[in-house]
């Protein structure tokens, strides 16, 4: 999960993270505990619209499945907050932090640090994919 902000007409990462949960608990408890983390960091950062990334089916469809639910879980915590939600595809995201549809996760990282003002160290993947999702909704987005 990552928290963008406009300030000055530049764009700050405000907030990044990854929500983890061990496989040793049953999934509706993951996705309760990912659903009510993200619900905890709405409420913290009262951010006015939310972005995610489409599903990409992959090969693993058992995989493909899980993150559907979890996508669903929340959108559905955002939009009973009342706040608008917006989604982007790979290829949208990918596009948007470095003019490629076709670039790599490498291409994505080093580009928003260019991109964003990004002033602590990233420990996992999935913030960059975060990043990347707000710095695409950021871009592409007009009232």
């Amino acid at each position: 999960m990552a928290v963008l902000d406009r300030k000055n007409g530049k764009d700050i990462l405000v907030y990044s993270n990854c929500i983890e949960t061990t496989s040793q608990n049953e999934f509706p408890e993951r996705l309760a505990h990912v659903a009510n983390e993200c619900a905890i960091l709405i409420k913290k950062f009262s951010p006015d619209m939310v972005a995610v990334e489409k599903l990409y089916f992959s090969a693993n469809k058992k995989t493909a499945m899980l993150v559907s639910e979890v996508r669903g879980a929340l959108l559905n915590t955002a939009q009973s907050r009342g706040i608008p939600t917006f989604e982007y595809s790979p290829s949208e995201i990918k596009s948007a932090t470095t003019s490629s549809g076709n670039a790599d996760k490498t291409q994505v990282a080093k580009m928003l640090h260019s991109l964003i003002k990004i002033e602590k160290e990233i420990e996992h993947d999935d913030e960059y994919d975060a990043i990347a999702v707000g710095v695409t909704h950021l871009a592409r987005y007009r009232p």
